[in-house]
């Protein structure tokens, strides 16, 4: 197992404690009930543990009862797969949409994602090392409009595959998207054949490109540049897909196998190489990098 990405004091484990319902007093007065404070403490979705955050950042923001992954930024997905002490080059990271089609409410809906998250976009790119390797990195956010693939994404995943064929390096994705962007229309429809011919530029120099396939990856992004990677990483139980399974058995009329567009059954049918555990990722990337490199 890897080490701890995120640095910072180790805590340790949390005691439980049994709070019974005749210890409760509703009518205590408000500056006598306990201050809790918020996100101190998060509740597993699927086995519904309530986990300590400080503890489940530190264990890769999994869940140590059941396994469930939790969602991850893009930047803390950097801090997990980076090398420690080594620094991130952060590409194009002011570019941001400017509404094609004047869709209404885009505009603002742009500018309450950016204040809340941080992010200009749904995607952060840059340059970085794995396993003493140097690598471009592009990573999405699903936080950012479900991550879905905007003219912004699409440029400046095209730009990052340009610069990864002139400095002849490698390139990684991580995806976690919804698919294209409504809000902009054939503009986003487009970014599908933008992305995919700088893919080709970037295959045709004989270069490397690895996709990591994360929940959920779905829509135009799996039309295009998710499923062209060389290589094709998933996370365990990710989401993977063009259309959603309900538009799926209403246009075929049956019901569909169990466990369908999920990471192991793609894993099964070849449309996916290995499914990686997420504190194993670094490893798995830096030794394919390892392989493959052109810096020696």
């Amino acid at each position: 197992m890897n080490k701890n990405p995120f640095k910072g004091k180790q805590y340790a484990t949390s005691k439980v404690y049994r709070v019974r319902p005749q210890d409760i007093d509703i009518d205590k007065p408000e500056e006598e009930k306990p201050n809790v404070p918020q996100g101190i403490m998060t509740k597993c979705p699927v086995c519904g543990k309530v986990i300590y955050t400080k503890l489940l950042i530190k264990n890769f923001k999994m869940c140590d009862e059941c396994g469930a992954y939790f969602k991850v930024s893009a930047n803390e997905r950097l801090a997990m797969i980076l090398d420690e002490e080594t620094a991130f080059t952060e590409y194009d990271p002011h570019l941001s949409t400017k509404d094609p089609l004047n869709f209404p409410g885009y505009n603002d809906k742009l500018i309450k994602l950016q204040s809340k998250t941080g992010l200009v976009d749904g995607l952060v790119t840059g340059k970085g090392v794995i396993g003493g390797n140097p690598v471009m990195i592009g990573v999405m956010d699903a936080a950012f409009l479900m991550g879905s693939m905007g003219s912004t994404i699409g440029e400046k995943l095209a730009r990052l595959f340009e610069r990864a064929t002139q400095e002849r390096l490698h390139v990684i994705v991580f995806t976690a998207s919804g698919g294209a962007r409504m809000q902009e229309g054939i503009f986003s429809l487009m970014q599908m054949a933008k992305v995919s011919a700088a893919v080709a530029k970037h295959s045709e120099a004989g270069l490397l490109y690895i996709t990591v396939l994360t929940d959920p990856t779905t829509g135009g992004v799996t039309a295009s540049f998710a499923m062209l990677g060389d290589i094709i990483l998933a996370e365990p139980k990710a989401l993977i897909g063009f259309a959603g399974p309900r538009v799926i058995e209403q246009t075929i009329g049956q019901k569909l196998p169990e466990g369908f567009q999920r990471a192991e059954f793609l894993l099964d049918h070849g449309f996916v190489d290995r499914i990686v555990p997420r504190d194993q990722l670094r490893a798995t990337l830096g030794t394919i990098l390892k392989i493959h490199s052109n810096h020696p």
